[in-house]
């Protein structure tokens, strides 16, 4: 696996105005590292049963607000539960698992690969990413590997931001 540049996350990650500018940061690693039209960051609470989108790239179609209930699917037994990563990469692939799969064609997106981000054995929340169909190639799921440090510290970051919130 080759190991990206992770200066220009860390420049932001260290620098006031968090978690936005670390979130931002870890879009354009991204961006760079697989590609991704739409890139959202959710975080996952297995007590509550709830799902929060903390970061988009696209806040007009995918607004951060609120929380949904967990997605009970084929989904969320591969990422949540066996914390492996997800991918689809046709519309009818994602249309199996999510429900707003028109909104995610009508952006152009027809293939997604969510990233589970660990923190204390448990998936703390996902990377998402999504593209053209069959964007997410064997080799652009593997190096998706070095996103996970990054997003471990954006979900971080959030938490400390938002405690007491």
């Amino acid at each position: 696996m080759n190991v990206p540049d992770y200066t220009p996350f860390l420049v932001a990650a260290g620098r006031a105005g968090q978690p936005q500018a670390a979130f931002d940061a870890l879009c354009a690693l991204a961006q760079e590292v697989v590609g991704a039209k739409l890139f959202t960051v959710m975080t996952s609470d297995r007590v509550q049963r709830v799902n929060a989108r903390v970061y988009s790239n696209m806040p007009d179609a995918y607004p951060v607000s609120g929380t949904k209930p967990a997605n009970e699917t084929d989904w969320s037994r591969q990422v949540i539960e066996e914390k492996k990563t997800f991918v689809a990469n046709d519309i009818e692939g994602i249309a199996d698992v999510f429900g707003d799969w028109e909104l995610i064609q009508s952006l152009g997106c027809e293939s997604v690969m969510n990233v589970p981000i660990l923190i204390d054995g448990e998936v703390a929340g996902t990377i998402n990413c999504l593209d053209v169909a069959g964007h997410y190639t064997a080799d652009r799921v593997a190096a998706a590997e070095a996103l996970k440090l990054p997003g471990l510290v954006c979900l971080l970051l959030n938490q400390r931001m938002n405690k007491g919130a």
